[in-house]
């Protein structure tokens, strides 16, 4: 992979994931870096940080807009989306626009504009969803994934993890901003397990799927996980007066599970398994079956590493920086 001299373009760039990448991207003498989301208000903050980036206020769902935003582009990291569960809930018909109709927008700009290759970012909830918003991006891999089964120089690839520590919207930036007011900190189910991702190790993942991505592939980077109920009272010892009394539990949402899958028992048997990462390879191509894991197994926040330990997940909480990056 050559960053120096390339475009970039990183669609929904204001939010976590493209601040963090855009930093590092910044390091490697890119030609140009350019920044599509629709929030003005966001992308005169960060401009404020990058002046040097290009800013292009769109919308994914707009397909003249992001196929001009494309000109000239080398690689595209493709981040804009509704990840919510809530609201993706409530109106599931703006999670289809924006996350499964966008994807088909930005997936046809970039054939159109012969770019070299799309990384999109997905989620843990796309695997057996069960909510509006791990269907549409179910969807959403199965759009970029099947565009290699035709004869065209961009490679399309997905990226999958769990849950981003510190990302703008999850919970720990909640759970540290009610340690700081005082107030209950509010639980679903204590026994939920969640996987535990820096952004950092979020920009490893991309990057990886950038350098060895063929067409069609989904790569995961293997993550620990910890309870909720685990997060909550390490991050009440370490950021308040550890009190855990003031943990209430709340019930689970609608839309919600209790362990998040990462690869399920049929994608395992196409997988290949390296030290950090597995490489999920579409159906479309021939791949080699797995039989290293019996029938049925699943990776998922459930069986991975489990966290227990405060100092291991204090170290980590360090490890994710300052939560007021990301908001």
């Amino acid at each position: 992979m050559k960053i120096s001299d390339k475009t970039i373009l990183i669609t929904g760039g204001t939010g976590s994931f493209g601040n963090r990448v855009a930093n590092y991207l910044e390091q490697q003498n890119p030609k140009n870096i350019i920044i599509y989301s629709r929030d003005e208000k966001k992308q005169y903050e960060m401009q404020k940080a990058h002046p040097d980036y290009r800013y292009i206020i769109g919308d994914v769902r707009d397909d003249t807009r992001i196929n001009q935003a494309m000109k000239g582009v080398d690689y595209v990291f493709h981040a804009a989306a509704l990840k919510h569960v809530p609201a993706c809930e409530n109106y599931p018909f703006e999670a289809v626009k924006t996350n499964i109709l966008g994807p088909e927008n930005v997936c046809r700009a970039a054939i159109a504009n012969n770019v070299e290759a799309v990384v999109a970012l997905s989620t843990d909830k796309a695997v057996k969803p069960v909510n509006a918003m791990g269907i549409s991006k179910s969807m959403m891999e199965k759009i970029v994934g099947s565009q290699n089964q035709y004869p065209i120089d961009t490679r399309f690839a997905c990226v999958r993890y769990g849950n981003v520590m510190g990302s703008r919207g999850s919970v720990i930036p909640l759970f540290k901003r009610l340690i700081q007011e005082g107030k209950p900190l509010t639980l679903t189910v204590p026994e939920m397990t969640r996987f535990m991702m820096t952004l950092d190790e979020s920009v490893e993942l991309v990057l990886h799927a950038l350098t060895n991505a063929k067409g069609g592939e989904v790569f995961v980077k293997k993550a620990p996980a910890a309870t909720v109920q685990f997060l909550a009272e390490t991050m009440l010892k370490k950021y308040g007066d550890g009190d855990l009394s003031r943990i209430e539990v709340v019930g689970i949402r609608p839309g919600e599970k209790m362990d998040e899958v990462l690869v399920n028992e049929y994608e395992i048997r196409r997988a290949k398994e390296e030290e950090k990462f597995f490489t999920v390879y579409p159906e479309y191509k021939p791949f080699n079956i797995n039989e290293t894991y019996p029938l049925g197994y699943e990776y998922h926040s459930a069986n991975t590493h489990r966290i227990t330990d405060y100092q291991e997940l204090s170290d980590l909480l360090d490890r994710m920086g300052d939560t007021e990056f990301y908001t």
